[in-house]
């Protein structure tokens, strides 16, 4: 069995476009006919020039090559152009390969991913999901609406959800880390406290941010929060400073959660170093499946717990689910709930009563419809993720949309 054929479908979630701009499929097809799906979580160039390097990556460390032999062409890939160390961009488009040739494993074995990756160790996996506006809730307003987040975080325990997650702290911006206002202080805490008043104790309070602050800000925000008993504070600093991560994991008493930024065992290594207690691995970023494993593996070791991150599409919520049945510190497995989601996988994944269990068909255990990928492609210049240009404000509101908001003219 040789890795054959590659096919990669860029599509469109309808708007607002939970999950981003756009969603990188990806094919493999060996030369006995046996196909595998995967999905690319990569942003740091737009989609044309990532199919160059998703098909660079192919033709130039696995075609031809055994799907067996995963490690083989991780090594290949890590190292390729003499570097062996992280590279956003070319292991975002190994991972979502990575993923498909676990799919066409489990498929020739006739086997659930989850078997191949050291059988099942959990019978359900606890989702937990981002707050996002119920039909009556106005946008933009509802992003800064303490009540209106306390209504779709009551929605969702009332669907079976024990853990909801929010971000109200203000903007992330490329100038990098920066002191949040008194309005976004007093935003964040207003909102967990009207959260947590809606749920109770039934739900963990998951505090979002996107590494927007400077480890003094991101302390001072800790500390706002810490009465309303969340769960983690969510990527309080930029990704890449693992100082700056051991200074606020230290200085606050928030546990701190990161990951959906990083990738490979060595920046996942650097977290753990700096006191991360959760790590949020997107798999279609941070390696692939193996590397994940691995990643399970050394949290475990510093006593840390897994929660699998998603803002992408279904498939990489799929291989999520197979990591998080198979490894023993999973927390919980992050999930997006929308028609587009489930019309594309066929209704292969369902959270029931706040729980999802992995499917029981081989493989990845999901079927795409390609012809609905292909009827929704992705024509806009924008990334799937982007960060503003313009300074925190420290006079008017700060308001951070979630989704893909338009472009403003």
């Amino acid at each position: 069995m040789k890795l054959a054929d590659l096919d990669v479908i860029v599509t469109a979630p309808p708007a607002p476009g939970w999950g981003g701009r756009y969603w990188i499929l990806v094919r493999l097809t060996t030369d006995d006919g046996i196909t595998g799906w995967g999905e690319c979580y990569a942003s740091t160039v737009g989609p044309d020039a990532m199919r160059t390097v998703i098909e660079d990556v192919f033709a130039r460390h696995m075609e031809g090559e055994n799907p067996e032999n995963i490690e083989l062409m991780f090594r290949r890939t890590y190292s390729s152009g003499f570097t062996q160390r992280p590279d956003l961009t070319v292991m975002g488009a190994f991972s979502g390969l990575e993923i498909a040739c676990w799919d066409i494993l489990g498929k020739a074995h006739d086997r659930p991913v989850w078997a191949l990756l050291g059988g099942r160790m959990n019978d359900r996996v606890r989702a937990y999901t981002y707050l996002y506006p119920l039909p009556h809730h106005p946008t933009p307003d509802f992003w800064i609406d303490a009540g209106m987040a306390a209504e779709a975080a009551a929605d969702c325990v009332a669907r079976g959800y024990t853990a909801v997650k929010f971000d109200p702290a203000g903007p992330y911006t490329i100038r990098g880390g920066h002191q949040p206002a008194m309005g976004d202080l007093n935003r964040s805490e207003r909102f967990c406290a009207k959260i947590r008043e809606a749920v109770g104790n039934r739900a963990d309070l998951l505090f979002g941010t996107h590494g927007q602050f400077t480890p003094a800000g991101a302390i001072r925000m800790g500390h706002a929060i810490a009465p309303h008993q969340p769960l983690w504070f969510e990527e309080p600093v930029p990704p890449d400073d693992a100082a700056a991560l051991a200074r606020v994991a230290q200085g606050q008493p928030v546990p701190v959660a990161t990951g959906e930024r990083l990738t490979t065992l060595t920046e996942f290594n650097a977290a753990l170093q700096a006191g991360a207690a959760i790590l949020q691995p997107a798999l279609g970023r941070a390696g692939g499946l193996n590397e994940a494993r691995k990643i399970a593996t050394l949290a475990q070791a510093h006593g840390a717990l897994m929660a699998p991150h998603l803002y992408a599409g279904p498939v990489e919520w799929a291989a999520n689910i197979h990591l998080a049945t198979a490894i023993p510190n999973i927390l919980m497995a992050e999930t997006i709930e929308t028609p587009f989601h489930d019309a594309l996988i066929k209704g292969a994944i369902k959270v029931e009563e706040g729980y999802m269990s992995a499917p029981e068909a081989p493989g990845l255990g999901i079927d795409v419809d390609e012809d609905l990928a292909r009827a929704h492609p992705y024509t806009d210049t924008g990334l799937h993720l982007e960060m503003q240009e313009a300074p925190c404000d420290y006079t008017s509101e700060n308001i951070f949309e979630g989704g893909a908001p338009a472009k403003s003219d």
